[in-house]
């Protein structure tokens, strides 16, 4: 079988989706997985002798790409086989895409994508792979491959972009995703997800977890969940909407900070954030009434929140106090005598 895919839109619409962030990209292919009823997805980045990227490959074990459908799954755009499905086909769990979009975003981290993919159907097993390319938007061509031993999805990008290096640095790739994912995770705690053979999941970086619930001015109650991290990362303090089983709705800067410094993420769940996302109103944040409610009440608990833990002394404090109490008389001395003359330049400074 071998037949090519035509993407029923227009080139330029389809290349405005190949503009993402290399981390983003990635989270969008979890998550393609993840709706394949996948109890585990590897991300790993393949480098070449200079430690550069070469590839990206994400594998699954989910159901595989129903290629029987291919004209439809990746032939349409802005709509999606998941926009009828109630939850995934065996574990029921929620899905996430609804657009159709998710796929284009891996051309976000290389020019060459090839999905291989092993599906079931009637009682035997399938495996197909399908490749797209950059420079041939809205084309993607199908061919029949050695058949797999079991279901499941890999995806292999080549031609990789030189930002897709940013994802190189594991402990930030890692807490980035474990922010993202870690409502998920906790409310399916059978899937497992790894990058680069280590596990992405918020029990590891977090440093403490504390739930509230808040009330609006209206009496609309959510929940809200605080993830202080244990070391710092570019997508702290985020507040973040989340519907039923942790699917993240929109995010948004949480405009609160901790006081001591301690990176965290902020979640507010409840079932009525759906709708309100439906209606675009999330996005308009404290332009809509009901959306501003709910943040006025999330940003007190926060405060209050830390205002009841700012006492409490940093893991930086405590190591360096710990340095300081093993350094000889003479050496706590010397950095005494250093620390002063510091703070007077740094006085005569501001006076200027």
């Amino acid at each position: 079988m071998s037949k090519q895919i035509y993407v029923q839109a227009q080139a330029d619409h389809i290349e405005s989706l190949f503009k993402a962030a290399p981390l983003s990209a990635i989270e969008e292919l979890v998550w393609n997985a993840l709706d394949a009823d996948a109890r585990e997805v590897k991300i790993d980045l393949i480098t070449n002798p200079l430690g550069a990227v070469d590839a990206v490959r994400i594998t699954d074990d989910g159901t595989g790409v129903n290629v029987l459908k291919a004209d439809s799954t990746f032939g349409s755009l802005g709509g999606s086989w998941k926009r009828e499905g109630k939850g995934t086909e065996f574990s029921h769990r929620r899905l996430h895409g609804r657009h159709g979009r998710g796929r284009f975003k891996a051309f976000a981290l290389g020019g060459i994508v090839e999905w291989r993919t092993t599906m079931r159907a009637g009682g035997e097993l399938l495996s197909y792979c399908i490749r797209g390319e950059e420079d041939r938007p809205g084309i993607f061509e199908l061919d029949a491959i050695a058949r797999g031993t079991a279901t499941g999805t890999e995806v292999f990008i080549t031609n990789v972009k030189a930002n897709c290096d940013s994802l190189l640095d594991a402990g930030e790739t890692v807490q980035n995703l474990s922010a993202k994912f870690a409502l998920y995770l906790k409310s399916y705690p059978d899937v497992r997800i790894y990058f680069n053979g280590i596990p992405v999941t918020p029990v590891i970086v977090q440093k403490r977890t504390s739930d509230y619930i808040v009330t609006t001015p209206g009496g609309a109650e959510a929940k809200l969940e605080i993830i202080e991290w244990k070391r710092k990362f570019t997508g702290s303090g985020r507040l973040v909407f989340a519907g039923q089983d942790g699917f993240q709705l929109h995010e948004q800067s949480a405009g609160v900070r901790s006081g001591t410094g301690t990176p965290f993420t902020v979640y507010l769940v409840s079932p009525r954030f759906q709708t309100l996302h439906a209606e675009n109103a999330l996005m308009m944040d404290e332009l809509n009434p009901e959306v501003r409610g709910y943040l006025d009440a999330a940003k007190k608990a926060i405060k209050a929140h830390f205002a009841a833990y700012g006492d409490e002394k940093s893991a930086f404090d405590l190591e360096w106090e710990e340095r300081i109490s093993e350094m000889p008389m003479e050496d706590r001395k010397a950095l005494l005598a250093i620390l002063k003359r510091m703070t007077k330049a740094n006085t005569k400074a501001n006076a200027k």
